[in-house]
């Protein structure tokens, strides 16, 4: 009875001395939170900067996915040691860009491997979504800028070429066309696509001649101008529909490297004037139809090389009217952007 009570008591003396160094001891860089429902949240870390370092995490998010993991785990705990604790960083944002040949998504955060994640997100996104998809429209206003020339089909006595030659770097061309272009079939490294427009374009005829073109009774004539002019030039503007189908092409990246595209057109002319400069910078203009068809029709090419674009225009019906001017089809060509 005697041992069995000194046993006891030197138990009880040596428990303090166990319960002492089973006890975990909380570091001075530990935190511990209490909440008024008896719940506490103790956070170890080995320095002070670990625990600043919380700063760059959403623990909202923490609590919910470990709240919402509870009923899933026997004992009711959880941890996330084994996780990517990147993606609990507060700074972790999608970046959404759209551009003219598709959309581009990166994942941007603070952490390296975050970063490298990125990389591999943008790099793989990019090459399924650069180019767009079957369904896709494309929709833009698009300008085009070039020159014009005048074709002769035939000589007529009473229009001489020399009469009507043009100024080549005077005559241009302006159009803006409100323009889709729908894709029809897309491929890994191809797309067929079906470009069309509404648009209007300037065609601008500048003589090289002192001549000024005039209405007659019965037909178009060029009448020579008594004193030496800036410029003449004749000017019409038209409502064009261009149709073009397309094929383009693109590199390993998704990127484009070039398109060609053959289609035509149909147009009104809707306006057609004479302005004339003098030497005291006076100018006159005369609006008339000057024996012009309405009617338009011709062909068109679209050539692109990266981003470049290229574009001609022929007019296959004539200018003027039979007989009542110059037998001549109109050549326009220039960029397109």
């Amino acid at each position: 009875m005697k041992r069995m009570l000194k046993l006891i008591a030197s138990v009880i003396l040596l428990l303090p001395a166990f319960i002492a160094q089973a006890a975990p001891e909380h570091p001075a860089d530990s935190l511990v939170i209490r909440f008024a429902n008896r719940t506490r949240l103790v956070i170890y870390a080995p320095d002070k900067a670990s625990i600043q370092a919380l700063s760059n995490y959403d623990l909202n998010k923490i609590v919910r996915e470990m709240s919402m993991k509870l009923d899933s785990v026997s004992g009711g705990e959880t941890a996330i040691s084994k996780q990517d604790g990147s993606r609990f960083l507060k700074d972790t944002v999608l970046v959404v860009t759209r551009k003219k040949n598709g959309v581009t998504i990166v994942l941007n955060g603070t952490g390296d491997s975050t970063r490298s994640d990125s990389v591999k997100n943008r790099q793989q996104y990019k090459r399924s979504t650069v180019r767009r998809g079957i369904n896709s429209w494309s929709r833009s206003i698009d300008f085009q800028i070039g020159l014009n020339t005048l074709l002769t089909q035939s000589t007529l006595a009473a229009y001489p070429s020399d009469v009507y030659s043009l100024k080549p770097l005077g005559s241009r061309y302006f159009a803006v066309a409100f323009s889709q272009r729908p894709t029809l079939i897309n491929g890994k490294r191809a797309k067929f696509s079906l470009y069309y427009a509404l648009e209007g374009s300037w065609n601008n005829y500048m003589f090289e001649n002192n001549v000024v073109a005039q209405k007659g009774a019965t037909q178009l004539d060029f009448v020579p101008y008594p004193e030496q002019l800036k410029k003449s030039k004749l000017t019409t503007f038209a409502l064009q529909l261009p149709v073009v189908p397309r094929v383009s092409f693109y590199n390993t990246a998704g990127r484009k490297v070039f398109h060609l595209g053959l289609g035509g057109f149909v147009g009104y002319r809707l306006d057609s004037y004479t302005k004339i400069k003098h030497p005291d910078n006076d100018k006159d203009r005369n609006h008339a139809n000057f024996y012009l068809n309405d009617f338009r029709y011709g062909l068109v090419a679209h050539i692109g090389i990266v981003r470049t674009n290229l574009f001609v225009k022929y007019d296959l019906n004539p200018v003027f009217q039979e007989g009542k001017g110059p037998d001549v089809r109109t050549l326009s060509f220039g960029i397109s952007f």
